[in-house]
C-alpha cells in the first residue's frame, strides 16, 4: 500500500519537525482519545487493524492537516458509525454541543 499515510522514506516531503522532549500529550483531550481506545477495541467495537484502516481511508489533505490523536478520532468515528454503533447525525449533534461548550 502506498497511501498519504505512507511518507517513510519519500523524497520531496519536506523535514520533519521533531519537537525537543516532546510531551506524549499536548492537550487533555489527547488524553481522553487515547483512552476510549481501550473502552472500544478490548470490547469487539472494532480490531486493530480496522482501527488502522479506518485512519488509512482518511482523505490526504485531513490526513496531512490534523494530529496523530485526531486521526485515532477520526478512526473511531468512522467505525461507530459504520458499524451502527452510532448514527451520523448522532456523531453530527454531539460534535456541535461540544463545540458550542467549548465556546
Amino acid at each position: 500500500m502506498n497511501g498519504i499515510h505512507d511518507l517513510g522514506g519519500k523524497h520531496g516531503v519536506g523535514e520533519l519537525d521533531v519537537e525537543t522532549n516532546e510531551p506524549i500529550f499536548h492537550g487533555e483531550w489527547e488524553k481522553q482519545v487515547f483512552g476510549i481506545f481501550f473502552g472500544l477495541a478490548p470490547h469487539g467495537f472494532f480490531n486493530l487493524d480496522e482501527f488502522r484502516h479506518a485512519i488509512e481511508r482518511m482523505g490526504a489533505a485531513k490526513y496531512l492537516n490534523t494530529s496523530y490523536y485526531d486521526h485515532w478520532l477520526t478512526s473511531f468515528e468512522t467505525l461507530l458509525v459504520e458499524k451502527g454503533v452510532i448514527t451520523a447525525e448522532e456523531l453530527a449533534t454531539r460534535c456541535a454541543e461540544v463545540a458550542k461548550e467549548m465556546n
